[in-house]
């Protein structure tokens, strides 16, 4: 088990499994709410930060990629709040 989490990628792939397992639990478990679903939001933008930056390899990218794909994920991300906020209005 040690030898599987000396590489960067194992250790972020159980990282984002923990992530998928604590989004589903909340989703199944019933949970709901602003916080719940804000929770579940920024789980999933974790886990897109983690596949850009790490199994996409743009960690050490020109910078100019890591903006435009890291913002990109950023706007998407905020007009989901802004979707969700107006649909709770």
């Amino acid at each position: 088990m040690t030898k599987l989490l000396n590489k960067r990628a194992d250790r972020v792939w159980l990282l984002m499994l923990a992530a998928t397992l604590a989004t589903w639990a909340l989703g199944e478990g019933g949970v709901a709410g602003t916080a719940a679903v804000l929770l579940m939001l920024a789980l999933a933008c974790l886990k897109g930060v983690l596949v850009i930056l790490d199994f996409m390899e743009l960690r050490h990218a020109p910078l100019l990629w890591r903006i435009l794909l890291l913002g990109w994920l950023a706007i998407v991300t905020a007009l989901i709040v802004l979707c969700y906020w107006i649909g709770t209005r």
